[in-house]
């Protein structure tokens, strides 16, 4: 398919192009905040299984300190702003320049979930992981598995330049219109 081979790669870095002028300002603000307020690296690095499940390594600002416990007991109060904005995600631009990933695609998950993709389920990884993605619109934080890796496939084997669009029109309809509340959208993305 002649968009996900040349015109998906074209949008992904023509879109970095146009946020520039907003995400730069952003990362150096975020990068010099972590820099300042807290001890260790300011990034955190983790292998993900991108296209056809190849690892690589996913870029995010480190948003919890290194001790055992939840995610909510280790968050940073700066961490929790920064994830509860998703700014943390902000490193995985350079994912995204570097091919790894997109702007619209499943969330790449952990390595230690491959072996518990079944046969379909495995069809999430015939595409570029993304930054935002249908199951992330459609459905809640804590929906079933089964339901994301579904729409992920869905994704997968109906990825067009229409659906990317729509996606990336919903997500900032998202960010810049309901940001306040913890509503999930529903849309007619899939349909």
């Amino acid at each position: 398919m002649f968009y996900v081979k040349y015109g998906k790669p074209i949008l992904d870095k023509l879109l970095c192009v146009l946020f520039f002028p907003i995400l730069l300002p952003l990362f150096v603000a975020v990068f010099l905040l972590l820099l300042l307020t807290q001890k260790g690296k300011v990034f955190f690095v983790q292998l993900r299984p991108g296209f056809q499940a190849k690892p690589f390594k996913i870029y995010k600002f480190r948003t919890l300190q290194d001790f055992a416990g939840t995610d909510e007991e280790r968050a940073t109060t700066i961490g929790k702003f920064l994830r509860k904005t998703n700014l943390d995600e902000l490193p995985q631009v350079l994912n995204i320049l570097k091919g790894e990933m997109s702007w619209v695609g499943p969330r790449p998950l952990l390595m230690e979930y491959l072996p518990y993709y079944n046969e379909y389920q495995q069809k999430r990884h015939n595409v570029l992981p993304g930054i935002t993605g249908l199951a992330q619109l459609q459905l809640p934080k804590d929906a079933p598995f089964t339901e994301k890796a579904n729409l992920d496939v869905y994704y997968a084997e109906n990825l067009s330049f229409q659906m990317d669009l729509k996606i990336i029109f919903q997500t900032f309809k998202y960010f810049f219109e309901n940001r306040s509340t913890e509503k999930h959208l529903k849309s007619d993305l899939h349909q």
